[in-house]
């Protein structure tokens, strides 16, 4: 079984340096997939309200002989819930949902700037951590602009931001401002997922030289830019490999090979997407 290195999080947690993403599976094959990456080694779970699939990596967590503390599973909170009450009653939804006494991470998914109700969310989630029904919680998706205005109206900050983040969009900017802040960056879509990031030719000249696959390649390029990338893979063999990352480095060529590429993302703009 493979150990995983952890971050440290500004509120004095930890986060595992890789987890399991879990959409767009349904909750069977969440179910199969979060007991089968525990069994590997995996310790972080991601999935959100939106995904539908809490109750079955609750099954899965509790289906497996892992300890409920060695685990770290993330769940998120939906534009339609935004709002101080509203926040606080669909959080005792996921809970119940996911089977869980705490939730290790709680996210709002996406900012809704035009919604305008995220710092009302937030306010919320910091009594669920004062409360002890929450162990952490950030934020998925927010800009540097969001973020700063968390600190200025709260005085909170994140503990982590979860952001589309793969070398097609590395978000050097946004990087650097989670590191000035001692905020931990998660990548979604850490393989760029639609896109032909694994077939590249100069991402293939590196897999070979390592003797590894691409998508180790594209992993391995996320840990050494300080990200936690969460890929999500029902398949056992997959899992293994994804996880396979901690065992070679990529130099600062490889790295530089890699990352130099033209900018452009694959999901929604954080300024304007609206997922409810």
């Amino acid at each position: 079984m493979i150990s995983i290195p952890t971050h440290p999080l500004n509120d004095g947690t930890t986060l595992p340096a890789l987890g399991l993403g879990t959409w767009p599976m349904d909750d069977t094959q969440a179910e199969q997939a979060v007991r089968g990456a525990l069994d590997l080694g995996y310790r972080l779970v991601d999935t959100a309200t939106n995904y539908r699939n809490e109750t079955g990596v609750g099954r899965g967590v509790a289906g497996s002989d892992v300890p409920r503390e060695e685990i770290v599973v993330t769940t998120k909170l939906p534009g339609r819930h935004h709002g101080y009450e509203e926040t606080l009653a669909s959080f005792e939804e996921s809970r119940t949902r996911l089977g869980l006494e705490y939730v290790d991470l709680y996210l709002i998914h996406w900012p809704l700037p035009r919604v305008d109700k995220y710092v009302d969310s937030w306010k919320a989630m910091i009594k669920l951590r004062e409360d002890g029904l929450v162990r952490s919680i950030g934020v998925s998706n927010f800009t540097v602009a969001h973020i700063e205005r968390l600190e200025k109206e709260t005085g909170v900050l994140p503990s982590v931001n979860q952001i589309e983040l793969h070398p097609l969009l590395p978000q050097d900017e946004l990087r650097a401002h989670h590191a000035g802040k001692g905020i931990v960056t998660e990548s979604w879509s850490p393989l760029g997922r639609g896109s032909d990031l694994l077939r590249d030719p100069a991402v293939r000249h590196v897999a070979d030289a390592h003797g590894v696959t691409p998508g180790q390649v594209i992993l391995r390029w996320h840990l050494q830019v300080g990200a936690v990338p969460i890929p999500k893979s029902g398949d056992p063999e997959r899992q293994r490999a994804n996880l396979d990352v901690f065992g070679f480095e990529l130099d600062p060529a490889q790295m530089a090979a890699i990352g130099d590429r033209a900018q452009r993302r694959l999901g929604g703009d954080p300024e304007t997407h609206e997922e409810f």
